[in-house]
């Protein structure tokens, strides 16, 4: 009879060694848009995303992944990285990959000057994708007002498609990615902002807040106007009921003049007729008593 004897073997995992990781390179970035569009990114996504710790989303800060690169001091640090997925809780101060249960970011930004855009379209481009396999990439050279976009494939980066107002669309962030003309942080600028499904920009927590207010501010003047409406109408109301008033009572003062008239004339004709009666009388009564002085005459004469 055969036995099985069952070896075990066991590995000791070295211990990752205790590394200083620089947070910044005290190298600035290229431009002050480029530092407020940074920021113009992260306040719209934390807010769209306020319900949510699962995420994570950083700007201008280095990203380590490996301890050769580590050693090398070879920073690479995107201009704009969210990482889902995760306890996006508390703060980093820069995102070390092996600290974060080996999670990379799911989509990156890079905003182009001339200085970075070989790189960000190439070495980095390349390192996205096949090491880090950041699902959505995109580039936006403000110079050139112009977005480039890719979503990860079996065979790498394919460009993503982008639909007629200039947008790609980021499965990552379930939000279109495109330009929006307007002012930020009181800098009025060609912007890279995100757009909901049906084409509605997101705004930050300030642009909602100011949005919110002004709905406020254009409800409370919609209903003063109402009120002075109503009220507009009740006083035209008011005057048409006393005109209405004042027009009766002219009539009815009309009428008792007519009436006082009719009267009047009706006392003078009668009146007059009276005194015909009168005069008709007197004359009957002198005539009969000029007939009776005839007929005494005539009969003193027999």
């Amino acid at each position: 009879m055969s036995q099985i004897i069952e070896v075990v073997e066991r590995y000791i995992l070295p211990e990752i060694p205790t590394l200083d990781l620089p947070d910044e390179d005290g190298v600035p970035l290229e431009t002050n848009w480029h530092r407020v569009q940074i920021n113009l990114l992260i306040d719209v996504l934390r807010y769209r995303w306020r319900d949510r710790q699962d995420f994570f989303a950083g700007g201008n800060m280095f990203i380590y992944y490996s301890l050769q690169q580590a050693r090398n001091r070879d920073y690479k640090g995107p201009d704009f990285f969210v990482v889902k997925d995760v306890d996006g809780s508390y703060a980093r101060p820069k995102w070390v990959v092996w600290e974060e249960a080996g999670r990379y970011p799911d989509v990156i930004i890079e905003l182009l000057s001339p200085s970075t855009a070989a790189e960000d379209l190439g070495l980095k481009k390349q390192l996205y994708a096949t090491t880090f396999h950041t699902r959505n990439y995109f580039c936006y050279d403000p110079d050139q007002c112009q977005l480039h976009g890719w979503q990860l494939g079996l065979q790498g980066y394919e460009v993503t498609p982008i639909n007629a107002q200039g947008r790609m669309w980021s499965a990552e962030l379930d939000a279109w990615v495109g330009l929006w003309n307007g002012v930020y942080q009181q800098q009025a600028d060609v912007w890279l902002r995100l757009f909901t499904a049906d084409g509605a920009l997101i705004p930050t927590e300030a642009e909602a807040e100011a949005r919110a207010e002004a709905e406020i501010q254009a409800e409370a003047e919609r209903q003063r106007a109402e009120a002075e409406r109503q009220r507009a109408e009740a006083e035209a109301e008011a005057r048409a009921e006393a005109e209405t008033q004042t027009e009766a009572e002219r009539q009815r003062t009309e009428a008792e003049r007519l009436r006082a008239e009719v009267e009047a004339k009706a006392r003078a004709e009668a009146e007059i007729q009276a005194e015909a009666e009168r005069q008709h009388a007197d004359e009957l009564a002198a005539r009969l008593a000029t007939l009776e002085a005839e007929l005494r005459r005539l009969r003193d004469a027999e």
